[in-house]
């Protein structure tokens, strides 16, 4: 597939009225997806909030390798930010995240007790497209204020949302960043839904999404979709598989590849191929 560029002008818009609305900021909530913990970590973020203090959410917890996101979450957590996996469709527990945005600002909390004020703790909700911050802050202010959609660039506008825990969560568009250096990473962030597939090459991402699971997770497509794979198999070949196998065929015994490739990334993206790290 050909190097992705992806960067609407209310992401440039939006990255302009964090700036401005930092100082309000206690606590940054960086989102990330458990599928991609690396990929799926905009950059950009080290400068935007370098002065706040950070907590870490693997989101969509349940779509990952097990072991992977363990992995991953402990090395975030080493690094010096504390890091949650949290699945929001799931009922989690928010207690832990308020318990943890308390201790990162434990030395205002208390200047304020002793003044006998209270305040809010105020919460930026940062992430790339479709990571789920809303469904993240739908279920933790236990309100259905913030849009969710399952497909990227859903938020535009910056809002405050009050939770029932003296915290404050503001919701932000997802942000990606201008241009993707490396293009596996710009194919691994399409895999999950985080740009539009209206610009990709529909067909061309299946492809390459084929590529980047058989590094590690091959024969869940063999199990899935009842085909069996071979290694010199070309990604359109085994493509070609799944279409056959599901009966997708045109006119002529031809097969449709792009209703193959429909379905195929929508399984891949609901998780009903398996729990897959692709980082």
């Amino acid at each position: 597939m050909d190097e992705i560029v992806w960067y609407p002008g209310h992401m440039a818009k939006a990255k302009r009225k964090i700036a401005e609305i930092l100082p309000l900021i206690d606590v940054v909530i960086e989102l990330i997806d458990a599928r991609l913990p690396v990929s799926s970590r905009n950059p950009d973020f080290k400068e935007i909030f370098k002065n706040k203090p950070s907590l870490a959410v693997l989101t969509k917890t349940t779509l990952a390798d097990r072991k992977e996101t363990e992995r991953h979450a402990a090395e975030i957590s080493l690094s010096g930010t504390p890091c949650l996996q949290l699945d929001c469709k799931k009922s989690p527990d928010m207690k832990k995240v308020t318990a943890e945005i308390k201790k990162l600002v434990a030395e205002k909390l208390m200047r304020n007790e002793k003044k006998g004020v209270v305040k809010p703790v105020r919460c930026i909700v940062a992430g790339i497209t479709n990571v789920g911050k809303s469904t993240f802050i739908n279920t933790y202010t236990k309100t259905k204020k913030a849009k969710a959609e399952d497909r990227p660039g859903v938020t535009r506008q910056n809002f405050w949302i009050s939770s029932p825990y003296g915290v404050e969560l503001l919701d932000t568009p997802g942000l990606l960043w201008h241009k993707f250096d490396d293009k596996e990473i710009g194919i691994k962030l399409a895999a999950i839904g985080s740009v539009r597939d209206e610009i990709l090459d529909i067909n061309a991402l299946a492809c390459d999404t084929i590529g980047l699971i058989r590094k590690k997770y091959a024969p869940f497509i063999e199990t899935r979709y009842k085909i069996k794979t071979e290694e010199e198999d070309l990604n359109i070949n085994i493509l070609e598989k799944i279409g056959k196998s599901r009966g997708f065929l045109i006119s002529g015994g031809e097969i449709d590849l792009d209703r193959a490739s429909v379905i195929f990334l929508d399984e891949f993206r609901a998780g009903k191929i398996g729990r897959m790290t692709l980082d």
